[in-house]
């Protein structure tokens, strides 16, 4: 459940390119292999998210759709969509969260939460740094509090290099979404397939000042004023849009 991070924006399914994977896909794909090998059933595996959406549309949409579906284990991320608002009431939004991570726990299904990302490497994403700590510390407190599972976003070293990060600067990269999908293994308390999963990668020379202005004015033209316009107006890059996998079908193993 979620938005357009679970649902995988910018990680274009290889053979079909208007589809989005992402690290849910991959985790599903992980999992799916490891009961596959121990002679299980593949892994049943649903996805709810659609991009753009606030936290409060995530719990009342998608946590009863995912409660129907009765799974043993959900992952619940959400709210920077809403942390990216100036207002934002972020106690408010951990209280709600709180209420539906309590929900999903009450029915025995595990919960993955996961924190936000730490945006200090951005010249104005970053100025949500402090709303995002605070709603991170509520969320490592619901994950005590209820017995829930945290990947934990901000802590991932690999993240600060911008080679991790699309052109938007708020989605992945296909390698940030693999990356993420190892962390969100040991989150779950599993080993990672790949030991080397949030090493950094080899420092690239500085850019000059006047070249990375002028990527962060292209970076304000092409994506942040398109964003802020529909803000404006009311809209969202999910409207009309349905989730990409709304019923629990068998994984194949990658």
């Amino acid at each position: 459940m979620g938005d357009s991070f679970t649902e995988g924006l910018w990680d274009p399914y290889p053979n079909d390119p208007d589809r989005q994977r992402g690290w849910a896909d991959l985790l599903a794909g992980h999992l799916s292999t490891r009961r596959s090998a121990a002679g299980r059933a593949p892994l049943e595996y649903a996805n709810l998210a659609i991009r753009g959406r606030l936290l409060r549309s995530i719990l009342s949409e998608q946590v009863p759709a995912a409660l129907a579906l009765k799974p043993d284990l959900v992952s619940l991320i959400g709210g920077g969509n809403d942390i990216l608002r100036p207002a934002a009431d972020v106690d408010r939004l951990a209280r709600n969260l709180d209420h539906a991570v309590g929900r999903l726990r009450a029915e025995g299904i595990d919960v993955l939460l996961g924190t936000g990302f730490d945006t200090s490497g951005s010249p104005l994403v970053g100025l949500t740094r402090g709303r995002v700590g605070v709603f991170n510390t509520h969320i490592w407190s619901i994950a005590r509090r209820h017995g829930a599972h945290v990947l934990d976003l901000w802590g991932m070293a690999s993240l600060h290099d911008w080679r991790m990060w699309s052109e938007d600067r708020i989605h992945l990269t296909p390698d940030g979404h693999r990356r993420v999908a190892q962390a969100a293994l040991v989150g779950l308390g599993q080993t990672p397939d790949d030991a080397t999963w949030d090493d950094p990668l080899a420092p690239l020379p500085p850019v000059p000042l006047l070249d990375r202005a002028r990527q962060n004015a292209e970076w304000v033209r092409v994506h942040v004023y398109p964003w802020a316009t529909r803000r404006l107006r009311g809209h969202s890059s999910g409207d009309l849009r349905e989730p990409k996998a709304p019923a629990l079908t068998p994984v194949q193993s990658p």
